[in-house]
């Protein structure tokens, strides 16, 4: 059930990083390093998923 815990913070992280990633486009004056690393750690968190996702579908089988 911890895996289940943490997929679900990690997808309300994604969705705010999302979220943030909107707000700075739509703003002119966000330097593109800022967009940049907002998408870097939004795939961080995306690929964490997926490895959790993973280890969960391994545990069950």
């Amino acid at each position: 059930m911890a895996i289940q815990a943490h997929l679900a913070e990690l997808e309300r992280k994604h969705e705010a990083l999302e979220n943030q990633l909107h707000e700075a486009l739509n703003h002119p004056s966000t330097d593109d390093i800022t967009i940049i690393e907002i998408k870097r750690r939004k795939l961080q968190v995306k690929d964490e998923i997926e490895r959790l996702r993973i280890a969960a579908s391994d545990t069950v089988h």
